[in-house]
C-alpha cells in the first residue's frame, strides 16, 4: 500500500514590522478535543494521484474551512514526512481570514468506541492566528519545519 499524501495551504499575514502570524487549524473530533500541544495543523487533506498536490491543497482548503482558497502567490514550502508516515506538501499564501467565518467540513466515526453509534464531527473545530513561537508549541511536530521554511522565504524577500 502506498504511503498517504496530504497537501495544504499555510496562510500568513504581516502583523506589523517584520512580525508574521500564521493560521492554524485545531483538529476536530473527540480524540483531539482536550489537546492543544501537537493538536493543530496546517489546513490540509489527503489526495491520491493523478490529482496534483497543489490542486489538492486548494480543494482541501475549501473543504476544511468552508471558504474559497485566497488569491495570491503560492510560496512552495516543500514537504515533510509525519511520524505516521504521511507525506505533507504545503504552500504559503499571504492573506487575511476571519476565524469566525469558517464553516468546516465533517467526518463520521463510531463514537464512543465499540458503541456502534456513528456520529459526525467537524474536520477542524477552530482556527487561530498564531505567532511562529505559539505555532511551534501547537503544531503537529513534523509540520514545524514549514514555519522555518516560511521564515527563510520571507527573509529572502519573497
Amino acid at each position: 500500500m502506498a504511503a498517504k499524501r496530504s497537501a495544504g495551504l499555510l496562510l500568513f499575514r504581516r502583523a506589523g514590522g517584520s512580525a508574521v502570524e500564521v493560521l492554524l487549524a485545531h483538529l476536530g473530533g473527540p480524540l483531539w478535543a482536550r489537546r492543544e500541544a501537537g493538536a493543530w495543523s496546517v489546513p490540509k487533506g489527503e489526495y491520491a494521484p493523478p490529482e496534483e498536490a497543489r490542486d489538492a491543497a486548494e480543494r482541501e482548503f475549501a473543504e476544511e474551512l468552508g471558504l474559497p482558497p485566497p488569491r495570491g502567490s503560492r510560496l512552495p514550502l516543500g514537504e515533510v514526512r509525519q511520524a505516521g508516515g504521511k507525506t505533507v506538501t504545503v504552500w504559503a499564501v499571504e492573506a487575511d481570514l476571519d476565524p469566525d467565518a469558517i464553516r468546516p467540513g465533517t467526518f463520521e466515526m463510531i463514537w464512543p468506541p465499540r458503541s456502534g453509534t456513528v456520529r459526525a464531527f467537524p474536520e477542524i473545530d477552530r482556527v487561530a492566528w498564531c505567532t511562529p513561537d505559539e505555532a511551534r508549541t501547537r503544531l503537529v511536530a513534523a509540520q514545524r519545519a514549514f514555519l522555518d521554511r516560511l521564515a527563510e522565504r520571507l527573509a529572502a524577500g519573497e
